[in-house]
Parts: C-alpha cells; structure tokens; sequence
C-alpha cells in the first residue's frame, strides 16, 4: 500500500494520483515559527542568509534540518542552497535528522603554528573537560603573540593551560572581553574627523587625497600591496552606483594587526572608510569582519552606532557583516561571495572587483590597515611617510611577530627594518635559550628563510628574489628547537584544511602535499611537481601560494628532510598571497 508521500494510481487510469504532500523535507510549523520570531521584522534577503544562520547557532547552539528548512521557505531559497552554505563555514554546527546536538559548550584550542611551537598539543592532550565539553581544533585566531591560545565559546584565554581552561569552563566564561579603546568623543578631541568634515565641505577635493596617496605610494597592506590610489581611481573610473568593502577578515597565520587596530583605535581605520567611501561615491559600505574577532565585533557595532548619532554617516548605509570561519574569504572576490550570502569560493578574473564587484556593481576594496593610515598621510602630507623608512625603503610598516621572541606582538616600524633589527630593537631580542634560525616574513603563504638571509628589508619587493614575500608582515621567528619539516607540514595542513575546494589542483594538491611532507624523507622531485601544477592552475592565492613553504624548506634546510646538502630546489618564485 502506498504511504502519505507515494502517490497513488487511479485505478485504470494509469495515470498517477495528486501528492497529498508537496515533494522534498516537509517545513515543521513550530520551526517557522521559531524563525519567524527570531527574524522579527528583519528583511528577507538572500544575502543576509549567513548573518541569520549566526542568528540561529547563537540561539539554539547549533543549526538543525528543521530550521534549515524552515529559514530557506522564510527566504525563498532552495533548501539545497541553505544546506550548502551552511556546511561551507567551519564555525556552523549543522546537526542532521537523527544525530545528537553537540554539547553545550565548545572549546576550540588554536593548532597552527605560533600555538604549535608554545605546546598546543601538550595542550589539546591534557584537556579532560567531561562529556558536556567537546574539544576541537581550530585554525589561527589572530592571537598569535599571546600563544598557545584556547576558545571557550566567545572567551579567549591567553597562554592557555589546562587550569586555565578549565576554570573558564567552570566559571562559565564564554563571552568576549573588550579591551579599552578610543571612542567616539575622545577621538574626535584630538582632531578626529576634521579631515572628513574638510572633504564634504568641499575644502579639499577627493583627487588632492588620491593625489597624496599617489606621492606617499601606500600600498595594500592585506597581503597583495596594490598601490592604493591606483585602486581608488580605478573604482572612479568605472560608472556608478559604486560599492564599498572593508576586508576585516585577517586569516594568516600569524597575523594580528588588524584586530589591534580595530580593538584600539577604531575611528582611525573607521574615518578612513568614510573619506574612501566619499571619494569614490559609494552608497553602501560592506564591513566584513571575521567570526573570531567577536570583540571588535562588538565595538564596530557600538561605534557605527555612535557615528550615525553623530551625523557622520548620513547619506551612507554601513552593512556590518560576520564572517564564519573560513580563511579563503580573506581573498576579495571569496568575500564578496560572502557578503552576498553565498559559499566564500572565489572568482575567476576578469572582471576584477573595481569593474564587477558586489551584485555586480564597481566596489572599492580596503585591508583595515590600509585605511587605518588614511588620515595620517592626507593631513601631514607625502612628505612625512617618505621621511620614515630604512636601509633605503620609504615609509611605515606594521608587523605582526610571533614565535620565539622575548617580545611578541604589533611592532610599527619604519619601512625596510630587517629581521635582526626587528627582533633586536622591537621584540626584546630571542627567548633565552634560543638561537635565530629561520623567519616567515609574510604568514604561511610567504615562504620560510633561514637566519643567513636575516639582514633583507622586510618590505615589497625585497624578499621576491630569494623565494619569499612580506604579504601581510605576520613575522614568525622560529629557533635552533624548532623542526623545519614540521614547521611547513604544519602550514601545508592549514591550506588543506582551508581549501574551498573548487578547483582540483589546490583542493587534491594540498592534501597530496601534506602526505608526502609527513613522510620521513621528502620526495623532492615530486613535491617540485606538484608545486607548479598547484602555482600554474589554481584559482587564487591560497593554491598559488600554499607550495612556498615546502619549497623554502627544501631549498634552505634540505638536510632536515632527508636531502643532502646541495640538493635543495632553486628559490621558488612565490606567488601572492590570499589576503587583499
């Protein structure tokens, strides 16, 4: 006998019966309800569909089927296209029909490789927090200086152990703690925003700011280092409505400098935008913010509150928006896919953003650092950056170390310091019982070099020649305790795990890479084969790059992976990393 979801024969007929059900997952009415009430008056558009699904994990501690189904019928969306970004971001806990929600309270506990070297295994293993507790690893959360680094729902715990960890769970700890910072008032007490108000009054002219930038030559500082008046006139020079993003979402290993901009000195990066958003006539401004960072979160949103108060966003709508853990949306067009409401997998190229951007519109699209210096550079001119610098580079810079220093942490510098400079006169020299044996300059994309090339300018340009690139300036210092192999098997493990998994040669080459890493002795000639299938067809900067550590090592410490001296591979030409 046919059930209520098998259609019926009409006897004779040989024609089938009317459903009595529609086809698919049935919505329950208690989850639409459920989603009704927590969307309230909220609109119904498909691309705020990420920031709802935070909505609901917040709530319920997890995404089921039923409110899968329920939020995809509320958005008129095919419940498929709900399911699939859902299951995209890692910080989404989808719980299928019939499998137990997980347990109340989540500990995430940071395993690349700043955390790595200060023992987070030690760590991972130690902890024994009961069955209400799950403990889980997670990539870098941007709190390298301050490792190893555990997560109790929103509450990080610097220089975690296990009493420490425990104690947060016992105390129930799982919201963030905003640090102090600038505000609104204070900010503007010292001469905030005069710069702005100077702009919309017509007393300095958008082509002046761009012009300035043009002289100062500010590059990105996200990873790519475009030229940023270059980016600004190419945004004007496409016809409007045009769109704005701020690329809040620093995913690099080893990177920090974002979030301590925005939990210090928000306003700075905030005036930024809007004197960006002013030149280029922007309607609309995209802040895409990355799910790890939930205090900035918190101040971003009181902020923006507080300019719209202030007056000093009108005529512009500011659209706050929260990642959900993936580092891929670090690279421009991923983020707009994601600021769209869509899986983070990033664009071929042509069109570039500033033709073709979000919902298809021309967008202008900022690193938080690059607007964070903005104001700086217009009210005390060009000349003041190009004064800055050393060993012959012109400007300021911003870097993020980590690893085996007495001193961790953001170190702005004059453009063009070394290694050993930095280390020296910014990080309080090496940890005791240490001796400097190799540095990333640039993150996990940005190569790894031995301390015999200590003395290159960290600075555009400068490293490209000997198979690395500054990126972001995440500097990781590693020393005579660290193993090479493991330190570039670590990293290849991070691009595994945050492939989109859109094209092949990144999404099977990082994993192929990782096997043959964990081996004993490397196969060099296999690995150099791989390598360039991943630089010469992957989409974008993560499959471009992810090779530069492994190359490194095989070309700079080839007795640490089963090479006779000599045998190392030729400098690897890197390519440019993810983050804009």
């Amino acid at each position: 006998m046919p059930d209520d979801h098998t259609p019926a024969r009409h006897p004779g007929s040989g024609r089938r019966a009317a459903r009595s059900v529609p086809k698919g997952r049935q919505i329950d009415p208690a989850a639409t309800e459920e989603i009704n009430q927590l969307l309230a008056d909220m609109p119904r558009r498909r691309d705020l569909l990420i920031e709802y699904l935070h909505l609901i994990q917040d709530r319920h501690g997890h995404l089921s089927a039923r409110h899968l189904a329920a939020l995809a019928a509320e958005l008129r969306m095919a419940q498929a296209e709900v399911y699939e970004v859902a299951t995209f971001y890692a910080h989404f806990d989808l719980v299928h029909e019939g499998e137990p929600a997980p347990p109340p309270v989540t500990v995430r506990v940071c395993d690349s490789l700043s955390c790595a070297m200060a023992g987070a295994e030690r760590l991972i293993d130690s902890l024994n927090l009961g069955p209400q507790v799950r403990v889980l690893r997670a990539p870098c959360v941007g709190r390298c200086d301050t490792a190893p680094i555990a997560e109790v729902g929103h509450y990080y715990i610097d220089h975690a152990d296990a009493a420490s960890v425990a104690t947060a769970v016992a105390e129930h700890r799982h919201d963030p703690v905003v640090p102090a910072y600038i505000g609104l008032d204070a900010y503007r007490a010292a001469g905030g925003y005069a710069l702005l108000e100077r702009l919309r009054k017509d007393e300095i002219t958008g082509e002046q700011v761009i012009d300035t930038l043009d002289k100062a030559g500010l590059r990105g500082c996200g990873g790519a280092g475009f030229p940023t008046a270059r980016k600004w006139r190419s945004v004007l020079g496409v016809p409007g409505p045009r769109l704005m993003a701020v690329n809040g979402d620093e995913g690099e290993p080893g990177t920090i400098k974002d979030r301590y901009f925005l939990e210090s000195d928000p306003h700075r990066v905030l005036e930024g935008m809007l004197i960006g958003a002013h030149v280029v006539a922007a309607t609309d401004v995209y802040f895409y913010l990355r799910d790890e960072y939930q205090a900035a979160h918190i101040v971003l949103r009181r902020e923006l509150d507080e300019l719209k108060a202030a007056g000093l966003t009108d005529g512009l709508t500011i659209h706050l928006r929260r990642g959900a853990g993936a580092y891929i949306c670090g690279e421009e067009s991923a983020m707009i896919e994601s600021i769209e409401g869509k899986r983070g997998l990033p664009r071929h190229k042509p069109p570039l953003p500033f033709q073709v951007g979000i919902f298809g519109q021309p967008s202008l699209i900022n690193n938080v650092e690059t607007l964070y210096w903005i104001r700086d550079l217009v009210e005390r001119g060009p000349q003041w950056w190009l004064d800055q610098g050393r060993n012959g580079r012109k400007g300021l810079h911003t870097y993020s170390v980590s690893g085996r220093v007495v001193s961790p942490g953001v170190k702005t510098t004059p453009a063009g310091v070394t290694i050993r400079e930095l280390i020296d006169e910014y990080c309080g020299g090496m940890l005791p019982g240490h001796r400097f044996k190799a540095y990333l300059p640039g993150g996990a994309s940005g190569g790894i070099l031995p301390a015999s090339l200590g003395d290159i300018p960290l600075d555009f340009g400068m490293l490209e020649p000997h198979g690395a690139f500054i990126g972001s300036a995440a500097v990781v210092v590693l020393s005579d305790q660290d193993d090479m192999r493991e330190a570039a098997l670590n990293l290849m493990r991070f691009f595994e795990d945050e492939s989109c998994g859109q094209c092949t040669p990144c999404r099977i080459g990082t994993e192929k890479a990782a096997k043959l890493m964990a081996s004993k002795d490397w196969n060099k000639d296999l690995l150099a084969e791989l390598s360039t299938a991943m630089r010469d067809a992957s989409i974008c900067g993560l499959g471009q790059a992810a090779p530069n550590p492994l190359l490194s090592v095989i070309k700079y410490f080839p007795e640490e992976v089963g090479l006779a001296t000599g045998q190392g591979a030729p400098p690897p030409k890197p390519a440019v990393g993810i983050v804009t």
